[in-house]
Formats: C-alpha cells, structure tokens, sequence
C-alpha cells in the first residue's frame, strides 16, 4: 500500500472532521461531527495546529495533530503531538510510523526543540514510540486541573 502523507489545509476538513470524530469516539466521547469540523476549522483559521493527513489513493486513512508551546527550562519552542489517529481498517500498516516520522521530520525542519505526547497506559502503540526513539518520562508525574 503507497501512503502518501501531507499537510492538512482548510480544503481537506471534510475527510478530516470524521477521523477527528472517530478519534473522540474511540477516546469514550460522543460523536460529534459539527463540533469536529468546527474544532478544525478554527485551529487552521487561527493558524494554531498543524495537521498532516494520510492518504491511500483518495482514502484518508489517518492523522497527527501538533500544537506549538515552548519549553521554559530550555528556552525553546516544542510541538506537543496531541492526537494521532489511524482508521482501524489501515492500522499495522506502517501508517502511524509514517505520520510520526514526518511530525519528526517536520519539527527538525522548524528547529524545534522535539515533540512531546502523552499516551493511555494501556496504549498499544507506546511499542511504536519506544521503537521510534521516544523516551517515555519516569521522573515526573503529569496533573491535570479541571475548571468547570
């Protein structure tokens, strides 16, 4: 199967919004398709994310999410990887190491500092970063605070 991966642009929101809904949907949340186009179309509008979309053919198969945040310590710009999505049909197909490689490649390019994600302990693919060369935190935990 040739993949083919490339940076998302307003124009591909509508093969984006159902995989951004599927995502949701496999992390427990409701499916939301308005509030998935919507959530897309902002953060390319406002310039906030930077999204690459996999294709096979004409067939969105997946895609990685990246927001921009520095890091304090260092001094420099980081890209948090929030969401990476591969269509359950298209997965052990080497299409989540294909959008990972190029967030990575794409990161060296701006001359960012690296990539940081977080993961669901029972996440298969913490077997792919650790293959990839992420390096998984045991000095920190990670705390969340919810204002609502």
């Amino acid at each position: 199967m040739a993949v083919t991966i490339i940076r998302s642009q307003s124009e591909h929101i509508p093969v984006l919004a159902p995989l951004l809904d599927a995502y949701r949907v496999f992390y427990k949340q409701d499916s939301d398709i308005k509030g998935a186009t919507q959530f897309l179309e902002e953060r390319l509008q406002k310039n906030e994310s930077v999204l690459f979309l996999s294709l096979n053919g004409e067939e969105a198969t997946g895609f990685v999410q990246l927001f921009p945040s520095f890091s304090t310590v260092s001094l420099q710009p980081i890209f948090i990887l929030n969401d990476l999505y591969v269509v359950k049909a298209h997965r052990k197909m080497g299409i989540g190491e294909a959008l990972l490689r190029t967030s990575q490649e794409y990161c060296q390019l701006k001359g960012f500092k690296g990539l940081a994600l977080e993961t669901a302990l029972d996440n298969p693919a913490q077997a792919l970063y650790e293959r990839m060369g992420w390096q998984k935190d045991v000095h920190c935990f990670h705390y969340f605070w919810t204002a609502v």
